[in-house]
């Protein structure tokens, strides 16, 4: 936009401006009727709203025919994780998996993500007393996120029972010591010469 373009861009503003003060101080006159005034503000919305969207739509077009979106995956096809209700956070959420951003997450989002990956984070620990302090800061950070009011996605990532937890988190460690016993016993017997070699030896 030269400064010719933007010079225009701001009379107009200027006068839209001036016009609806100017609409606005004769309701409050009493020499126009409010209705009919919401009723062409409201129909003039819709115009701009049509013009918006066939501009959109033109541009899309274009872009189409410029080849803009030859390598996009999801040309023609509907965005995925629409299927269902509608999600306001839809596009952010996908970017936070996507990219595994942390730290910048709304509380909903990121408890959600660390109760997905708590199981991991409590297997690499070998002692339960660190494995309880985990859990009860966990539940502290869910307790706090459920308390606050700050907008955003609701938190309905569940609190961790801390002592079933831990009960868990000692079957999952037995099961591996178990299965690493296990493997390196198959491993050590397919190691071994067989039968007949040893008797020469």
């Amino acid at each position: 936009m030269d400064e010719v373009d933007a010079r225009m861009d701001r009379l107009r503003k200027a006068a839209r401006y001036r016009y609806q003060q100017l609409v606005d101080s004769e309701v409050e006159r009493g020499s126009l009727d409010p209705d009919e005034v919401r009723a062409e503000r409201e129909e003039r919305q819709l115009l701009k709203a049509a013009d918006v969207a066939a501009h959109a739509r033109a541009r899309i077009a274009e872009a189409e025919r410029r080849g803009v979106f030859a390598g996009n995956p999801y040309h023609g096809k509907p965005l995925p994780g629409l299927d269902g209700d509608h999600d306001p956070d839809w596009w952010i959420k996908s970017k936070i998996e996507r990219e595994d951003i942390r730290g910048i997450a709304p509380p909903a989002l990121a408890l959600r993500t660390e109760d997905a990956e708590l199981d991991d984070h409590l297997d690499a620990l070998s002692v339960e007393s660190d494995v309880r302090d985990v859990l009860v800061d966990f539940n502290a950070r869910v307790k706090e996120a459920r308390r606050q009011l700050m907008g955003g996605p609701p938190v309905v990532t569940p609190m961790r029972d801390v002592d079933a937890e831990v009960v868990r988190w000692r079957d999952r460690r037995e099961a591996r010591a178990a299965a690493a016993a296990s493997a390196a016993a198959a491993q050590a017997a397919g190691t071994r010469p067989p039968r007949w070699w040893r008797r020469r030896g």
